[in-house]
């Protein structure tokens, strides 16, 4: 037993010894998980991710749409994910200031049907979906859900007006184009 802890003690001071006196930062489960995914990601053209923070903080990133049809064409949107530490067990939280006044995101893989078997570009792909094929059946706003499903017309030019900048009703949105 005692010589179990003089190996991992040596072993520390190794890695001390290799970086210039500070010790390697150990990885989550969580942090090795997401590596993973992010080096298999097959995005569509469409979406970019960036680290603000660097790579070094690979839980934290953004993730930019810019999609290349439906009714959002040409806007671009930015979510902010944070990724916690023992994902895949819990879905990343996701953030974006024009879903709902708290920037959360209605998407069903980042609530009930999240499973860890999942990962970011399946999340990625979802969003990716939210703006190319809106669904009026599981609304956050469920105004606009509804102007959809009976008017989509007007929900479009409703779309059109808002990716401008403006006013549509009392509420005020930033242009995203």
């Amino acid at each position: 037993m005692i010589r179990l802890f003089k190996v991992k003690e040596k072993q520390k001071e190794d890695a001390e010894n290799n970086t210039g006196g500070t010790p390697v930062k150990k990885q989550c489960a969580g942090e090795l998980r997401l590596h993973k995914d992010i080096t298999e990601l097959n995005l569509p053209e469409a979406c970019k991710i960036s680290f603000p923070n660097g790579q070094d903080d690979l839980m934290n990133f953004e993730v930019s749409i810019k999609p290349d049809e439906g009714y959002y064409q040409n806007g671009t949107f930015v979510f902010s994910f944070e990724v916690p530490p023992i994902y895949p067990h819990d879905a990343p939280k996701v953030y974006h200031p024009n879903i709902d006044l708290e920037g959360n995101v209605c998407l069903n893989v980042l609530r009930e049907d999240w499973k860890p078997v999942l990962n970011i570009n399946t999340i990625i792909y979802g969003l990716y979906h939210l703006f190319t094929e809106p669904n009026h059946e599981d609304p956050l706003n469920h105004d606009a859900a509804e102007l959809l499903r009976d008017s989509p017309a007007y929900f479009g030019t409703n779309v059109r007006m808002a990716l401008q900048g403006g006013y549509i009703g009392d509420e005020y949105f930033e242009p995203v184009m």
